[in-house]
């Protein structure tokens, strides 16, 4: 009898054809932190994080079943957005993407630089999606869902299916968790490949709807936007689709958090010992192996991207 994994493994794996020419197979790597450990930076993929596989997987599967809109769009605070661009880009689709008011300004500018029409001006964490389904709606435009969408889902979990076929024997994978797409694609391939294999989502304390979510049995929505310096997680609330994953089906074993003292601390290890420039959101597996918080093990920790606002990275450097 199939599982619920193994039936969404499937379309991982027809994802990862169907990508395959658009993205880059990124590096496992050791580290001398512990033997044990496997590194797989998403900071060296086209646009500096994962997010292009999920995106070119939504946006080629939408081709492959007839629809040319005549448009996508997207709410992002950066990598999605970037990924987003890229895609419509490569098939000649116009883009349009909303970022909230104060985000990184160096994904706001890669993602003009990439094509797409970017909107910011009164957008913020509370309004994006009202202000996105009315333009959606105005244009015609097909969204494509940050973390939501099964084809984005199933393009994430090409990240970890990766990492499995370079590394067969791991005992646990751990990603960072925002509103849960790279965590439900990953654990859609780790336990596919092993059930017994332990997979953890991290996200930060401030930002802990993913940790409320796993503890309660529902989705809980957090009253606003969340302060933290991971800001690719700054999600309220995870998905209908990642919780069904995530929890209804129970593919993922524990979601902890991880404090702003530690994310700052694991920047510093990252950039200063490990030699790779990520952002703070793209440590947060990181920041939880260094204070203690995973279970032992051949342990594959996914640094989702490295995006980095360098003025902020500067600070942390600088404690």
């Amino acid at each position: 009898m199939t599982t619920y994994a193994e039936e969404h493994a499937d379309q991982v794996r027809q994802a990862a054809g169907r990508i395959r020419t658009y993205v880059r197979r990124t590096p496992v790597l050791t580290t001398d932190l512990d033997p044990d450990l496997r590194l797989k930076p998403e900071s060296f993929q086209v646009t500096g994080a994962f997010k292009p596989r999920g995106a070119f997987n939504a946006v080629l599967s939408m081709l492959e079943r007839g629809t040319r809109p005549p448009g996508v769009i997207a709410v992002s605070s950066g990598n999605h957005a970037q990924g987003v661009a890229l895609a419509a880009a490569t098939v000649g689709l116009p883009a349009l993407i909303l970022i909230p008011e104060g985000s990184n300004p160096a994904k706001v500018a890669a993602t003009r630089a990439l094509g797409a029409e970017v909107i910011q001006e009164g957008i913020t964490f509370a309004n994006r999606e009202q202000r996105m389904h009315e333009l959606k709606e105005e244009l015609g435009y097909v969204l494509i869902h940050p973390f939501d969408d099964w084809d984005v889902i199933h393009g994430a979990g090409t990240v970890v299916r990766e990492l499995l076929e370079d590394e067969p024997d791991l005992e646990v994978i751990v990603t960072p968790v925002g509103g849960g797409g790279l965590l439900s694609g990953s654990a859609i391939s780790a336990k596919s490949h092993r059930p017994s294999m332990k997979v953890i989502g991290v996200e930060p304390v401030a930002a802990d709807d993913a940790y409320q979510s796993w503890k309660s049995g529902h989705i809980v929505t957090l009253p606003a936007s969340p302060t933290t310096i991971a800001d690719g997680v700054r999600t309220v609330a995870i998905g209908t689709r990642t919780f069904e994953v995530m929890f209804a089906n129970r593919l993922v074993d524990e979601i902890v958090t991880v404090t702003e003292d530690e994310i700052a601390n694991a920047v510093k290890v990252a950039w200063s010992r490990l030699h790779l420039a990520l952002e703070p959101t793209g440590t947060l597996p990181l920041a939880a192996y260094l204070a203690g918080k995973l279970p032992k093990g051949r342990t594959g920790l996914v640094f989702s991207g490295g995006n980095a606002d360098l003025s902020t990275v500067a600070t942390l450097l600088a404690r």
